[in-house]
């Protein structure tokens, strides 16, 4: 009897899934669909918060997504109010001077949405126009690098989006899958807007994991993670899921 307790409890402990012991708190700007978002019964939801739930189960650590205003979720990083960001941050080497990324999670371009009347196939044919972006974004940033652009910062991406549905703006830069959230995949917006480019870089754009400098023990449980994700393919199907690819 004992031996045949003994192997049921072995069993169990090689087959009962990890764990999960230790959290890890994210700071999330629920404003960028399909990426982050809040849902009708008002949870954070969204390709990223998939993403980091299916590293969590992996990495063995149970994740808290809170979420935090995009004006100030870097200062909030560095004061230690959360561990870390999971919130479409793209890796810069500006970024990296103040925080650690992780190693990326998601390749990211720069999508310019206009109206559909409109004759502008890139930034460039909106000179002397007005185009928005969230502010301290890679897509505000792009645009203040063409010369003759006027850049117009939004608190939120929604925002921008609704100014230039009602005729107020021209144009609106984001990354790829919130540019086609709108102007594909919204019924509302789709009817006014349309998608017509994808910004093209000579340095590929990553999203990353942010976390305080020299939170070392976050930054490789989070590694660990998404390593595993993309070696299962779980990655995949998340993209499947969100994206259909």
């Amino acid at each position: 009897m004992f031996r045949k307790l003994t192997f049921l409890v072995l069993a169990l402990l090689l087959f009962a899934k990890p764990v999960l012991a230790e959290k890890i708190v994210f700071a999330v700007d629920a404003t960028w669909p399909p990426m982050e978002m809040i849902d009708e019964n008002r949870q954070i939801v969204g390709y990223s918060i998939d993403y980091m739930t299916a590293v969590g189960q992996e990495a063995g650590f149970t994740p808290e997504f809170r979420n935090t205003a995009w004006d100030g979720i870097f200062a909030g990083l560095a004061a230690g109010n959360y561990d870390a960001i999971c919130s479409s941050v793209s890796i810069t080497e500006e970024r990296k001077k103040a925080m650690d990324f992780s190693i990326p999670y998601y390749e990211v371009k720069q999508g310019l949405v206009v109206p559909k009347d409109s004759a502008a196939r890139t930034l460039e044919d909106l000179k002397g126009k007005t185009v928005g972006a969230q502010i301290g974004t890679t897509g505000y940033f792009a645009i203040q690098r063409v010369s003759g652009v006027n850049a117009r910062s939004y608190d939120e991406i929604g925002l921008a989006m609704q100014d230039l549905y009602n005729g107020r703006i021209d144009g609106v830069v984001c990354d790829d899958p919130v540019a086609a959230q709108y102007a594909l995949n919204e019924p509302r917006f789709s009817e006014r807007l349309k998608l017509v480019s994808v910004i093209e870089s000579d340095d590929p754009e990553y999203y990353g994991i942010a976390v305080q400098k020299g939170n070392e023990r976050v930054l490789e449980l989070i590694n660990k993670g998404i390593q595993a994700v993309k070696d299962k393919g779980i990655e995949d199907e998340l993209k499947a899921k969100w994206f259909g690819l």
